[in-house]
């Protein structure tokens, strides 16, 4: 997905949401950091994102421009409607979003995860696609180990889960070097 695909989408779920600020939570949020990303953290062709005023609107999105939609079909990406708690993310992510307005987005405004908050999120999942992508990240350079380590804590996790995100954190930066 490129940065005019996700201000499409931005644009769209706006006005399906009657919302003018999504919060995107998926891996395409990296393009608020990374507005030309490295085209293997690009090939998702969904927006995971939810109206941050209205985040119960988050299923009008999916049925208006969801997978398998005539959006989908006709532009070939499409938005996942998805609830605040989906991803497992650190205290005080929402301090550290980035914001993604321009003409593109007609006034509305996609706030993406910090890159730090996207690759915890990942390593929490821990799904084979989710530690490729972190993987990918580290090695372009966009992620640093001890900024990740020192996050951890601050996603009240239990104790053996956070101990999981710090060994897939330690693997991730082992793939790097």
């Amino acid at each position: 997905m490129t940065l005019e695909q996700l201000e499409h989408i931005i644009r769209a779920a706006a006005v399906i949401a009657n919302d003018d600020e999504l919060i995107i939570i998926g891996s395409q949020s990296i393009l608020g950091a990374y507005p030309r990303a490295p085209e293997e953290l690009l090939v998702s062709a969904e927006a995971d994102l939810y109206p941050k005023n209205h985040p119960e609107r988050a299923d009008l999105i999916d049925g208006s421009i969801g997978e398998l939609s005539p959006f989908h079909e006709t532009f070939g990406y499409y938005a996942q409607g998805v609830s605040p708690g989906t991803a497992q993310l650190p205290a005080g992510w929402e301090q550290r979003l980035i914001g993604i307005s321009s003409p593109g987005t007609r006034g509305a405004t996609g706030w993406c995860l910090h890159p730090v908050d996207l690759a915890l999120a990942k390593l929490a999942a821990g799904r084979e696609k989710d530690l490729r992508f972190v993987a990918d990240m580290s090695k372009h350079g966009m992620l640093h180990q001890e900024e990740l380590e020192a996050l951890v804590p601050q996603m009240n996790l239990p104790e053996a889960w956070a101990d999981l995100v710090r060994s897939r954190v330690a693997a991730c930066a082992a793939r790097r070097a």
